[in-house]
């Protein structure tokens, strides 16, 4: 226990030294402040722009718009700096060797796992949270107080879709080698995902539709109950693919 948490607070120093943290806490804070700010501005600007002479106009913007920009930033650029800022999460260190010196002190092989997922969870839970906080009240300062239905459920669930994430770019890194393989592996697992969210019977298991259905939930077009199995499924996957990375990682030779 003492080398998990050990462990644990050397990951969190990394993620500072590496500028990690600095980059995840900016980039989700500078969505969540942007977002509503580009929704209340998008008819201004659309309205100084004409297309051989006619002029667009747009509907005056709404909270709802508000919400959808930021759920379209975090669920596309969000998501993707996420990957980039881990993507070396395990194979920076197995490619440099420093790994077998913690292992040979008597750390556990399930410790380096678990303690990698944990560091890399909490900062974007922190990153995730900062931002959603800031849209929030950014958004209230925009267009006034407001009620959305089931707003912190369509939050949870991009959150979770991020945590989905990183559990497959853990186990992605513990399959291959180099330090790009891990992310080459997890781009193509969520293509796949993203090909079989096309199917409607498929849907409702999906993890993506974590990612995709945000706004659907704020508009009451779904209810929690319809996005339970969505849930439930995820966090089936995420222990899975902790579990397999421990397994896998037990045998890889370093």
């Amino acid at each position: 226990m003492n080398g998990f948490i050990a462990f644990t607070k050397k990951e969190f120093l990394e993620q500072i030294r590496s500028y990690k943290a600095v980059i995840m806490v900016s980039v989700l804070f500078l969505f969540g402040m942007t977002s509503p700010l580009l929704a209340k501005m998008m008819p201004d600007i659309f309205a100084q722009l004409t297309v051989q002479g006619i002029t667009i106009s747009m509907p005056e913007p709404t909270v709802l718009d508000a919400y959808g920009q930021f759920f379209k930033n975090m669920s596309q650029m969000g998501l993707i700096i996420l990957l980039l800022v881990f993507n070396v999460i395990l194979s920076q260190e197995v490619t440099r060797g420093t790994l077998v010196i913690f292992l040979a002190k008597g750390l556990s092989r399930s410790a380096v796992i678990m303690s990698k997922y944990l560091a890399s969870l909490i900062l974007w839970t922190v990153s995730y949270v900062l931002a959603a906080i800031t849209d929030y009240g950014y958004t209230v300062y925009l267009f006034g107080n407001f009620s959305l239905p089931h707003l912190f459920f369509s939050l949870f669930c991009l959150w979770l879709f991020g945590a989905f994430l990183l559990a497959v770019l853990l186990l992605a890194s513990t399959i291959t080698s180099g330090n790009y393989g891990g992310l080459l592996l997890t781009a193509a697992v969520m293509m796949v995902l993203l090909i079989a969210n096309v199917f409607p019977p498929l849907q409702k298991w999906n993890p993506v539709a974590l990612a995709s259905d945000n706004i659907t939930l704020l508009t009451n077009a779904k209810t929690i109950g319809d996005m339970s199995a969505t849930v439930w499924t995820t966090l089936l996957l995420i222990v899975l693919g902790l579990i397999l990375s421990l397994l896998v990682f037990r045998k890889k030779k370093l």
